[in-house]
């Protein structure tokens, strides 16, 4: 697994327990960095991961926004809180990260939702995604 999929699994665990345990995520993340700091390659995972959150929060009104008008109805608090996490990252890359393509940012939610939500989230997600992706490159 790469360092940024890595980075984008512990950004996910960050916002969702800070959401759980209504906590700040930068706040979570530093803890989690504190209890694997001895690990090989943490910096590069938790640079990222760190890009992610506070990019996120940085943007929270836009990108909670766009979710919201393009999830077919479902309100962001109807959704699963790990869904709605996974799309947050998802679509922070998508909407201010050039550097990572749209493709890998949809592929790398997806797998995240394949492997810890629902049977129905990855199908969700691709389709929010995707219509993010086109409706910013339309911009």
């Amino acid at each position: 697994m790469s360092a940024r999929s890595k980075a984008r699994k512990r950004a996910l665990d960050a916002l969702y327990a800070a959401e759980l345990t209504k906590r700040e995520p930068a706040q979570v993340l530093a803890e989690t960095l504190a209890t694997v700091a001895d690990r090989q390659n943490q910096e590069a995972i938790f640079d990222y991961a760190e890009a992610l959150v506070s990019g996120y929060i940085a943007n929270k009104s836009a990108i909670d926004a766009q979710l919201l008008a393009l999830s077919d109805g479902w309100s962001l608090e109807r959704m699963p809180a790990l869904d709605r996490n996974l799309l947050r990252l998802g679509a922070w890359e998508i909407m201010h990260n050039p550097e990572v393509p749209n493709e890998v940012a949809i592929s790398e939610a997806v797998a995240l939702a394949s492997e810890y939500s629902t049977d129905d989230s990855p199908k969700f997600i691709n389709g929010v995604l995707a219509r993010l992706a086109k409706a910013t490159q339309a911009l």
